[in-house]
């Protein structure tokens, strides 16, 4: 994770980087020209200005390193339950206790892991397994949930931010009307213009973040309502094998 992670925020650094240069090149260059969609909105970002900009493009950065990462660590840990299941009951039959947790150590997931722990302690008791299933159930569950707390802040931070951009936009503006002495409409429309692009740029950022956020915690109930019906399941086969 944290190689994907810097990996990430150099590549934003360099894009932020890139932006500001064909930025400025584009206002120095074709003050007079069509711009591109893609020349608009580097632009647009300039003229939001560079610090409350940069801080919630640096939100998006970060928020995505960890949405990305989360994503691939989900889909590796997703399993097919049912053919685990399958396979540990047939282990059971045929190879007993020992066959079975082989199965479990050549199967990645939390569902395996799990598997694993409660076939551990089979031996001792039924209750004993249950409760190190339900034990290692819970340290599965926070593996999940590792650091998508950080992408919820992320998704609060950044309009807050875009909305602080455009409040101390607004009072810049009002300082120039004041130093000016006089209500000259462009200046106060150049200020709020510049005001508003940082409000306009946080939402969008917290709008991509939430989709990936929604996904990640969509993802994240469907391996634990998976990990619930495989305790469950080998339970039965724990009594049934007793027997």
């Amino acid at each position: 994770m944290k190689r994907l992670f810097s990996i990430l925020a150099i590549a934003g650094l360099m894009a932020f980087t890139t932006t500001v240069n064909a930025a400025t090149t584009i206002q120095n260059e074709l003050p007079t020209e069509e711009l591109s969609f893609t020349q608009q909105v580097k632009e647009r970002f300039i003229e939001g200005g560079p610090f409350f900009m940069g801080i919630v493009l640096l939100c998006l950065i970060l928020g995505l390193a960890i949405a990305i990462e989360r994503i691939i660590y989900l889909n590796l840990a997703t399993t097919n339950t049912k053919k685990l299941t399958q396979n540990v009951e047939d282990a059971l039959q045929s190879g007993g206790v020992e066959a079975a947790k082989e199965v479990c150590r050549n199967t990645k997931g939390p569902v395996a892991s799990i598997f694993y722990q409660g076939l551990d302690r089979a031996d001792e008791s039924i209750e004993s397994a249950e409760k190190a299933v339900v034990a290692y159930g819970g340290v599965q569950m926070g593996q999940l949930e590792k650091n998508v707390s950080w992408i919820s802040l992320f998704i609060a931070l950044a309009p807050m931010l875009g909305f602080m951009g455009t409040v101390l936009g607004m009072i810049d503006a009002f300082d120039k009307i004041e130093a000016a002495g006089d209500m000259n409409p462009s200046l106060v429309a150049g200020g709020i213009k510049v005001a508003l692009l940082t409000t306009v740029f946080g939402l969008i950022v917290a709008i991509i973040l939430q989709i990936f956020y929604n996904y990640i915690i969509s993802k994240i109930d469907s391996i634990v309502n998976d990990m619930e019906d495989a305790s469950i399941t080998l339970m039965d086969l724990l009594v049934r094998h007793k027997k």
